[in-house]
């Protein structure tokens, strides 16, 4: 396959009213353009070209494993284009041209697109779909072959090709060579005023050349996102998309309507995935393990046999057979290792909490390294923030911490400790001692009668 992309991502997105460019806004985490450089780099295109313009400083950051060219002002789809004259004429065969708005075509539907052209040395193949309000959409008008004619866009059309419903999708492959030169004929006269790139097909039936349609299986591929509505729209679409690719492979969900994952979150088979749950970024979740109600997870690595019960958790990892929530907080750099449990309103910030130990209620635990079969009785934290810096606590194997305890660090308590619920512990604890570091109990006799 000689194919290359490029992808149109120089529009401001009025509609959005935002500071940011349409492009950059996202999808459950992931740019809506990268959705699409993603696509097309799935279909094994050899080049990926962007065409950027608005608010570019936010765009090409997204966009570091793909050449950029400029688009300095906005004339229309056909100037787009030509604006990758240099980096793209001579490179390949056939090119895809796809918008960064639309974040819902696939792979398969981009290969399909070049499969095709190729397979009849088109001039140009454009993806069509039958849209039930075509309002807003360049119609496809096909000829008694069934070939494409012409593609009008909605000011044009006369009120007969108003009515038609097979619309333009925005995303074609062409013949390289033939696009570049037909780009030199095309003109501005129309509603507009601009450079249409659909007039392309005209020129290419002139010359001689097939434009053929295909038609999208699924028209929510073509869906394009100009608006917040339409943002939301393509959101629900892929969260369909994406829980259905999980249950097929072995997932279960309670509902997965209410249930969001991210495109690039791995799920093993037997996971069982509860109402209101999020699980974004570079995420995996190991088999046999429940996540939710209620959970969210970010860039977070969980094993097999968890229960991850109302927790938010962000850049942590979590063991086999690990016990979170409900309502557990683990920051980032929080390693849960087999068998630990954080439990009810606990809080672990860059710490790990050893093989089996327990941090059931109340707790604050932060830059602590904890050993294995300690338990953190309720309502004990880590003074771990001076005003200045942060320091480190270390709790050894088999510690047991009273409730209510203060361990103000730096401080080490030795191995197979008990400390004595109420303690504020300031200074560094021998293994297998007890440490008493309270006030001592006073009671005045009937200092309250008569009062």
């Amino acid at each position: 396959m000689n194919a290359a992309a490029l992808i149109l991502a120089a529009g401001a997105g009025t509609r959005m009213k935002s500071s940011k460019p349409k492009v950059a806004h996202e999808i459950m985490g992931k740019p809506l353009v990268r959705w699409v450089v993603d696509a097309a780099h799935g279909a094994g295109l050899s080049k990926l070209v962007a065409v950027v313009g608005h608010g570019r400083e936010q765009v090409e950051p997204l966009l570091k494993d793909v050449s950029v060219v400029v688009q300095e002002e906005q004339l229309g789809t056909a100037h787009a284009v030509n604006v990758a004259r240099e980096a793209l004429l001579g490179e390949c065969d056939s090119l895809v041209v796809l918008t960064g708005d639309s974040p819902l075509v696939t792979s398969e539907t981009i290969a399909k697109l070049v499969s095709l052209r190729e397979e009849r040395a088109a001039g140009v193949v454009v993806l069509t779909m039958q849209a039930e309000d075509p309002t807003g959409y360049g119609r496809i008008v096909r000829d008694a072959e069934g070939q494409v004619a012409a593609i009008v866009e909605q000011k044009d059309c006369t009120p007969e090709q108003a009515l038609i419903t097979e619309c333009n999708s925005g995303f074609y492959c062409f013949d390289t060579k033939l696009l570049f030169d037909a780009l030199t004929e095309v003109s501005t006269d129309n509603a507009q005023g601009e450079y249409y790139l659909t007039d392309v097909l005209a020129i290419a039936r002139a010359k001689g050349r097939e434009v053929l349609g295909l038609l999208a299986a699924d028209k929510d591929e073509c869906l394009g996102v100009n608006s917040r509505r339409q943002l939301a729209q393509a959101t629900k679409s892929l969260q369909r998309r994406i829980n259905g690719k999980h249950m097929d492979a072995g997932v279960t969900f309670w509902d997965p309507d209410t249930c969001w994952i991210g495109p690039d979150v791995e799920i093993a088979p037997d996971v069982e995935i509860l109402p209101q749950t999020i699980i974004v970024g570079s995420s995996k979740i190991g088999s046999g393990t429940v996540v939710g109600p209620c959970s969210r997870l970010t860039d977070t690595v969980v094993g097999a046999d968890c229960v991850i019960d109302e927790t938010v958790a962000i850049e942590a990892i979590i063991d086999d057979e690990v016990e979170c929530g409900p309502r557990a907080y683990l920051r980032p750099q929080t390693h849960m290792c087999k068998g630990s449990k954080a439990g009810t309103h606990v809080e672990i910030k860059k710490s790990t909490i050893g093989e089996g130990s327990k941090v059931p209620h109340l707790s604050y635990i932060g830059d602590c390294t904890m050993g294995s079969g300690v338990n953190i009785g309720a309502g004990s934290i880590t003074c771990n923030y001076d005003g200045v810096k942060k320091w480190p606590t270390v709790i050894e194997d088999d510690v047991f911490v009273g409730s209510d305890t203060m361990m103000v660090a730096p401080v080490k308590l030795g191995r197979h400790c008990l400390v004595a619920a109420g303690s504020v512990v300031t200074k560094d604890a021998s293994p297998e001692s007890l440490i008493l570091a309270r006030a001592r109990q006073v009671e005045k006799e009937g200092w309250n009668e008569g009062k």
